[in-house]
């Protein structure tokens, strides 16, 4: 395992970290033991950073974190986000006591006493605008609740203007083949503001594994089945606001990248790596086979500059304009 610098904080991360809403909910049936051994297998592994959320299976997420990392609190480091169990456009769900009641949930289901990394779970522009929401995790900070705080964005425009936060460590983003935006600004910026960068959704929910056809269908709990046009909540989320048909269309035009690297998932998330401003990349897993194979990214050679420029080209021909909801 090989470890990078989560922006200007005191934490460096494993390259490869782990998303645990896929054990959490809402991506079809999930069996906790397999989860469990899937932790346990990562860990085992190197990985010492796992991203969740308050919202992932209702804080079912938190709470398998919680029993896989007993006892390795210190040496394990523990993302998780909040907003999303409220109304995230009521400010009031942003308030003193509403936050310290969501910090405090997420505690006790982690079985922690401060969390390494707490993140606004993409919030509307106008409440990182109206910034009261950063002056409460500052006291979160000053009270040792949080250990550093980020926000999980999604646009290039909310990225930007939180790098302008001077609280904020890390940003989390959708970042993938198919959604190549924000290397072009935010990238670099936020290596100048020491911003960490946590990438989501490496694979596109899935498509960038080249195993889906336009036949696959999703099971009724499924984000890949009830929000596969937005109809919960931001489209982006979902294969990475592609029309489904069409993403499986443009994965097929990716299949040259898993030449000489095992399979295209694994030579997605080397592409992403191959981006130094990364701090890490978090795909999700349901069991230690998902685990294993996510791992093996890390023996994947890098691209060429050749080949980097033909990816870039075909994001810009042919995918960029098929992307819907913000970005």
């Amino acid at each position: 395992m090989k470890y990078r610098q989560l922006g200007n904080t005191d934490l460096k991360v494993s390259e490869v970290s782990f998303g645990t809403w896929g054990i959490g909910g809402d991506w079809g049936s999930s069996d906790d033991s397999d989860a469990l051994r899937g932790l346990e297998t990562a860990m085992e592994q190197g990985v010492n950073f796992f991203d969740t959320a308050d919202v992932y299976g209702g804080g079912h997420a938190e709470e398998l974190l919680a029993k896989a990392t007993k006892g390795k609190e210190d040496e394990i480091h523990i993302a998780t986000k909040f907003c999303r169990a409220g109304d995230i456009h009521d400010p009031n769900t942003y308030s003193e006591a509403s936050i310290c009641n969501y910090c405090e949930n997420s505690l006790k289901r982690l079985q922690r006493e401060r969390i390494d990394l707490y993140q606004i779970h993409c919030p509307p522009f106008e409440i990182l605008k109206d910034g009261r929401v950063f002056e409460e995790l500052d006291k979160l900070k000053a009270e040792g609740k949080i250990r550093h705080y980020g926000v999980s964005v999604e646009t290039v425009e909310e990225g930007l203007f939180c790098l302008d936060v001077p609280g904020v460590s890390a940003l989390q983003v959708i970042f993938n083949l198919f959604r190549q935006k924000p290397a072009e600004e935010l990238f670099p910026a936020a290596h100048k503001a020491g911003v960490g960068l946590l990438v989501r959704l490496p694979l596109a929910s899935g498509l960038l594994t080249g195993k889906f056809n336009t036949d696959t269908k999703f099971s009724a709990n499924d984000h890949r089945n009830f929000n596969a046009n937005g109809e919960a909540f931001n489209v982006g989320e979902t294969f990475a606001g592609l029309p489904f048909a069409k993403g499986v269309e443009l994965a097929n035009g990716l299949s040259w990248i898993a030449e000489g690297r095992g399979d295209m998932a694994r030579a997605s998330m080397r592409w992403i790596l191959d981006h130094p401003e990364v701090s890490c990349v978090i795909p999700g897993f349901k069991n230690v086979k998902q685990v294993e194979d996510n791992l093996g990214t890390l023996d994947v050679p890098s691209f060429s500059p050749e080949e980097l420029e033909r990816l870039r080209k075909y994001y810009k021909n042919e995918v960029d304009e098929h992307i819907r909801g913000a970005y």
